[in-house]
C-alpha cells in the first residue's frame, strides 16, 4: 500500500515536470531545512507591489469597531499573459515580509501569476489599522478577504485583457494553510484551487509536538513574537490579558509560558471559545474533513515526514480516508521524507515553491 502511494506521488510530480525532493548541502536535516530562511536570504527581483486595505468586522469579544487588513498586490509585467491570482497567507507570528513568503510570491510572479500577500490581524504591517490578533479559524476576517480577492481577479482579467476570467487560487504556509482550509470548507467556490504547505490539521497534535523538549527554542521564539504583537496593539488590550502576558514582579514568572497557554488566555476567548480545548477541537480542519462533513476546492497538501513542528500523522490519516472517496480526484497529497517545516530547499532552489507554481499552472489548463 505504501509503495503504491509513493508511486502515485511520483506520478503527480512527473506530471508536473518535477523530481522528488532532495535536500541541498548544507541544509541537511529537519532543523536546518526549517531555519534556512532565517539564516540566508535570496536575491529576488523587485516586486511591483501596491497596497490594498480590506475592511473586516470587529471581533465579537472586543468593544472597538472594525478595521482593515493590509495586503500587497504583486503583478507580472502587463505585457505578460496572466495565469491567475494567488492569495498568499503567512504562518504563526509571521507577515508578508517573511523571506519564505516573499520568495514564493516572487516565484509565482515569474510564472505570470498576480499575488495578493495578506497580512493577518495583528501582524506588523496592519498593526495600526485593526485591533486584536488572528486565529486558526478567523472566517469573519477571511471571507471578506476572499470576496475582495475575487473582485481583484475580475479587475485583473480586464487589465490584462484576458479572454476569460482568471482563476483565484490560495496558498497557505503553515498556519496560513489551516486558515484557508477553515474558510473554504463547505464553500469550495471561494477558491478555484488551494495549496497547504506544512499546515497543521490537528491543532492539539501540533501543540503537543511544539512542546517537545527538542523544540524549546522554536517555541520560545514563536511565543515571544506572539506576545510582542499582542502587547504592541495600539488599540489596547484587556487588563486580564496584560496580566497574563507580562512577567510578574514578585515571582518573576508569567502565566503564559507556551503557545498552548497563549491560546488559552488570548486566542480562544478573543474568538469566542471557552478555552483552548474547545478552540483546538473546533478550529482543527482535520475532524470535519475526516468525517466528510465539508467539501473543499481542489486542494494539494504538501507535508514533510520530518517536520519538527507539524506532525505528519493527521495528513496521512486524511489521505487514507480520501483514497476511498470521491475526494481523491479533487484533493492530492505530496509527502516527502525530508524537508523540515516549510523548508524544501533543494539543489535548484526551493522545491516547494516550484511545486506550488506547477500545480496552479496544471489547474489552469483543466
Amino acid at each position: 500500500m505504501v509503495a503504491k502511494d509513493n508511486l502515485k506521488r511520483e506520478e503527480l510530480l512527473s506530471d508536473l515536470g518535477l523530481q522528488p525532493f532532495k535536500e541541498r548541502i548544507p541544509w541537511i536535516g529537519p532543523d536546518l531545512q526549517t531555519l534556512r530562511d532565517t539564516f540566508s536570504s535570496d536575491e529576488l527581483p523587485d516586486a511591483n507591489s501596491s497596497e490594498i486595505r480590506i475592511n473586516v468586522p470587529p471581533l465579537k469579544s472586543r468593544k472597538t469597531g472594525g478595521g482593515s487588513l493590509v495586503a500587497y498586490l504583486d503583478k507580472p509585467p502587463i505585457t505578460s499573459s496572466l495565469n491567475g491570482l494567488v492569495l498568499l497567507l503567512h504562518g504563526l507570528g509571521g507577515s508578508s515580509r517573511r523571506r519564505g513568503l516573499t520568495r514564493m510570491a516572487s516565484a509565482l510572479v515569474q510564472s505570470n501569476f498576480a499575488v495578493l500577500k495578506l497580512n493577518l490581524r495583528g501582524s506588523d504591517p496592519c498593526r495600526n489599522y485593526v485591533d486584536g490578533t488572528y486565529a486558526a479559524e478567523c472566517n469573519s476576517d477571511l471571507i471578506p478577504v476572499l470576496r475582495r480577492a475575487r473582485e481583484i481577479s475580475f479587475q485583473l482579467t480586464n487589465e490584462y485583457r484576458c479572454v476569460k476570467n482568471i482563476p483565484l487560487f490560495g496558498a497557505g504556509i503553515s498556519l496560513g494553510g489551516t486558515i484557508l482550509l477553515n474558510a473554504c470548507m463547505g464553500n469550495e467556490s471561494l477558491l478555484d484551487g488551494l495549496v497547504c504547505i506544512s499546515s497543521p490539521l490537528d491543532l492539539h497534535e501540533c501543540s503537543s509536538s511544539i512542546e517537545r523538549p527538542r523544540n524549546f527554542i522554536y517555541q520560545k521564539w514563536l511565543l515571544n513574537r506572539l506576545i510582542r504583537q499582542t502587547l504592541e496593539d495600539p488599540f489596547g488590550i484587556e487588563e486580564i490579558e496584560r496580566n497574563a502576558l507580562v512577567i510578574n514582579k514578585k515571582d518573576k514568572k508569567r502565566k503564559i509560558n507556551d503557545i498552548r497557554s497563549f491560546d488559552n488566555f488570548i486566542t480562544a476567548p478573543r474568538w469566542g471559545y471557552k478555552n483552548v480545548e474547545e478552540y483546538y477541537a473546533n478550529a482543527s480542519p482535520f475532524f470535519s474533513l475526516i468525517k466528510n462533513e465539508k467539501s473543499l476546492p481542489k486542494t494539494l497538501f504538501i507535508q514533510s515526514k520530518d517536520d519538527p513542528w507539524v506532525p505528519f500523522l493527521a495528513a496521512e490519516k486524511l489521505m487514507e480516508k480520501m483514497k476511498f472517496s470521491n475526494d481523491q480526484k479533487i484533493n492530492q497529497f505530496i509527502f516527502t521524507e525530508k524537508g523540515g517545516h516549510n523548508g524544501f530547499h533543494g539543489n535548484e532552489g526551493c522545491w516547494g515553491d516550484q511545486v506550488v507554481c506547477k500545480w496552479f499552472l496544471s489547474l489552469k489548463t483543466i
